[in-house]
């Protein structure tokens, strides 16, 4: 049969990045390109002691169908933690992770051919959400320290249709910068100057092991045009996808009908593991514990790229997240380095994959220090080095 296709869906590709991670299964392959959470970073003990309870005391509430706004008292508890980023009418929502907060708000704001800004580089997630709506993603260039501002107020007098930015403020994936606070406040008022909403995704913030918390846009949002999103998925765990939207409380009840018509309600069961372990005394302890193992495994990695790829590779050191963003130099070719490395049984993800326009030039590749063990990233930067010495001869 000739299947015909939606013409927003058609010209799709599917993510760059679980393509790559299908190499994971090869045996022997040293995957540098997802973006998971250490396998020693899952509270198993606690969520399985939680579990049982749960299934023990309340089964039905975990088996039922619930709220689409989430969990009643997940949701409290989220108000009473992140209290400072709700301004007067404000609302929260639980999602499916916070990639459905990006399919939910472009969904309820978005009509096909509007713009939307994004950093350069950006999540290819958010970037695909975007997409399939058929938004136009007009890219501004990411800095040491943020988005270029003066770039941003021309793409914003050059896209009237703009409906909102889409920025990664903490540990940006896959740059791995934090925004400044003086360019926050920059982006903040720009989007209030032109009258566009700002998409603030923050799945990173908890992982900051390294320097000083800096303000969320959303915390001096006095206008109503800021959207929040969070997520459990670093903290705690991907697969039991919870995340969160704190925003305008007339952009919350756009969400949540939207939402009704995707999945009805994030799963409940997931919801109260959520609560319970966010309400009951280990969260914070466990947090510490997060930041340890990804300040030494950020530390490691980063030792050795500066021991061995410093004559060929670039890069910052991050003070959080999951990712290093790494450079080349003119003379080498980023896409045949990337293959060139899966050959030997290293995966890195081609920095192109992060573009609002994949065909631009782009001699970047992002690494993960998480996912590996500390003997695969030490092996692996071996391969790369040795790569990257032959490639440069």
């Amino acid at each position: 049969m000739d299947y015909s296709f939606a013409d927003r869906i058609s010209s799709l590709q599917p993510s760059v990045i679980r393509e790559i991670l299908k190499f994971s299964s090869v045996p022997g392959m040293i995957s540098f390109a997802a973006g998971n959470p250490a396998p020693e970073a899952f509270p198993t003990e606690q969520l399985a002691k939680i579990s049982a309870e749960i299934y023990k005391e309340r089964p039905i509430d975990a088996l039922q169908y619930s709220v689409t706004e989430g969990y009643t008292p997940l949701r409290n508890a989220l108000k009473s933690r992140y209290s400072y980023l709700l301004g007067g009418g404000d609302e929260l929502i639980i999602t499916s992770g916070a990639q459905q907060v990006m399919h939910l708000a472009t969904k309820s704001l978005c009509n096909e051919g509007d713009v939307i800004i994004c950093e350069k580089p950006s999540f290819i997630g958010s970037l695909n959400a975007f997409r399939s709506f058929n938004a136009k993603l007009v890219g501004v260039e990411l800095e040491r320290d943020g988005m270029n501002i003066e770039m941003l107020e021309a793409a914003l007098k050059e896209n009237p249709n703009a409906k909102f930015i889409y920025v990664i403020p903490n540990f940006q994936n896959p740059a791995g910068i934090c925004t400044s606070l003086e360019k926050r406040k920059a982006i903040y008022q720009l989007a209030k100057q032109y009258g566009v909403m700002i998409l603030e995704d923050n799945p990173y913030g908890d992982t900051r092991f390294e320097g000083e918390e800096i303000p969320s846009i959303k915390s001096f949002d006095e206008d109503g045009i800021v959207i929040y999103a969070g997520s459990f998925s670093k903290v705690i765990s991907p697969g039991l996808r919870v995340g969160y939207a704190i925003a305008p409380a007339p952009v919350i009840a756009k969400m949540t009908v939207c939402k009704q018509i995707s999945d009805v309600h994030t799963s409940i069961y997931s919801q109260l593991l959520v609560h319970e372990f966010l309400t009951g005394g280990q969260f914070e302890q466990h947090l510490l514990s997060i930041k340890e193992i990804y300040r030494k495994k950020c530390g490691l990695m980063c030792s050795l790229f500066e021991e061995k790829l410093s004559p060929y590779v670039t890069f910052e050191k991050p003070q959080g997240g999951l990712f290093i963003w790494c450079t080349l130099p003119d003379g080498i070719d980023m896409m045949s380095f990337c293959k060139a490395a899966v050959e030997r049984n290293v995966a890195v993800v081609p920095g192109s994959a992060f573009l609002t326009d994949e065909s631009q030039p782009c001699n970047s590749f992002r690494t993960n220090f998480s996912t590996p063990t500390d003997e695969q990233i030490v092996n692996g930067v071996d391969i790369l080095s040795k790569l990257l010495s032959e490639i440069a001869k």
